[in-house]
């Protein structure tokens, strides 16, 4: 197993980091604790996380969440590697964070995970474009809005009411992996179900108990975050990327991409 962490950017109170882990199914889970609050964007893969808030299994577009203090255990059971930005913030740091965003109450994460919320779409697409640029003036804005996110988007969370099994979690992160490979395909439900063994009502639930998310709204959403990525390194044509990532109708993307993103895919592009 190796683990290769690059600092992308810091400042008084908090640093960014690069965390490409190739860890897979034969490795031993490992063990540790957060030394600071950590947000962590999952940018590529997944693998399963376990802390004193629950345990979680996380994929593109969610975010890790840890206490300072907290122990935590990180494991690869049904696929290798990932990748992440770690976000880590002193606690009085991010505590006067927190204490400025309206709707914030709690500086402690109550859960283990967020799934891939709409909301955070435009923000991981920026983060992922300022760590594929280089750019690290843009994670001192970045971080302060990640910090705002996670605080006031924890509340939206409800636990699951009933475990998964593992099995059903590992049907579920074969499907994440294929959706994150292939997003431009034509993924059904059925096809999705099939692939797993599974009825496509039992998917279905299994696969929203485990990302967040159902599997036509992780599919668009992965798209989407594709075409964002395309567009903010200077794509030239709209089109071009919207079918690339599997959109057969420009206005349909259009419209989802200005929904999810909140402005349309020409600013976007404009605003890298």
């Amino acid at each position: 197993m190796a683990i290769a962490v690059n600092i992308v950017a810091s400042g008084t109170g908090w640093s960014v980091r690069d965390v490409v882990c190739d860890q897979g199914p034969d490795d031993r889970r490992f063990e540790e604790c957060h030394a600071d609050i950590s947000i962590a964007a999952v940018t590529a893969g997944s693998f399963q996380y376990r802390t004193r808030q629950g345990a979680a299994t996380l994929a593109p577009g969610s975010l890790l969440l840890g206490n300072a203090g907290a122990c935590f255990e990180c494991g690869h059971a049904h696929g290798r590697g990932d990748r992440c930005l770690a976000f880590h913030y002193r606690p009085g740091f991010f505590e006067r964070v927190v204490a400025d965003v309206p709707g914030a109450r709690e500086t402690a994460f109550a859960h283990a995970s967020l799934p891939a919320l709409p909301q955070l779409m435009p923000l991981l697409a920026e983060a992922e474009a300022a760590r594929d640029d280089g750019d690290a003036a843009a994670f001192e804005e970045l971080a302060l809005r990640f910090a705002a996110a996670a605080a006031t988007l924890q509340r939206t969370v409800r636990p699951a009411r009933r475990r998964t099994t593992d099995r059903d979690e590992r049907h579920v992160t074969a499907a994440l992996r294929r959706i994150e490979r292939e997003p431009q395909a034509p993924l059904t439900l059925a096809a999705l179900a099939g692939d797993s063994g599974l009825s496509p009502f039992h998917f279905l639930r299994t696969f929203r108990q485990v990302a967040g998310l159902t599997p036509h709204q992780y599919l668009l959403r992965t798209r989407l975050h594709r075409a964002a990525l395309r567009l903010r390194r200077g794509a030239p044509s709209i089109s071009d990327v919207a079918y690339d990532c599997g959109f057969n109708d420009l206005s349909t993307f259009n419209r989802r991409f200005r929904r999810l993103m909140g402005v349309t895919p020409g600013a976007w592009r404009t605003a890298r």
